[in-house]
């Protein structure tokens, strides 16, 4: 196991919305560390359960198994070039990523986050 407090960030690979998300993270629940799972337009395929969820879930596994993470965020953003729809439907397509995320059955806290037009990372009710 390894040291310090984790958490799991299933990010966009957009490197605009990497840093307010892990500060975000750090401060709102107090994480030492978070393990970032890129992929473009991550709630578009957790929603529709496309090719890449495995992959996901097994990077999420390493995780939640090898570092302890006790939280996992989940993370839509504005101008997403993997999945341009506008905000309401990736907010929508979050509450999907959220169930699947969810599924899986890992004992921790599912959160979404959204990277609004200045960068910062919001949390989605």
């Amino acid at each position: 196991m390894a040291h310090g407090v984790f958490g799991t960030a299933i990010n966009c690979m957009d490197g605009r919305t990497q840093l307010s998300v892990n500060e975000y993270l750090r401060k709102n629940y107090k994480l030492d560390y978070i393990d970032t799972v890129t992929e473009p337009g991550p709630v578009k395929i957790l929603s529709e359960n496309n090719t890449g969820v495995d992959s996901i879930k097994q990077r999420v596994n390493i995780s939640v198994g090898a570092h302890g993470s006790k939280l996992i965020a989940i993370v839509a953003h504005y101008d997403c070039a993997g999945n341009p729809v506008p905000k309401e439907v990736q907010l929508k397509q979050m509450e999907a990523a959220l169930e699947t995320v969810r599924s899986w059955n890992f004992d921790v806290q599912c959160i979404g986050l959204w990277v609004d037009e200045q960068w910062r990372a919001i949390p989605v009710e």
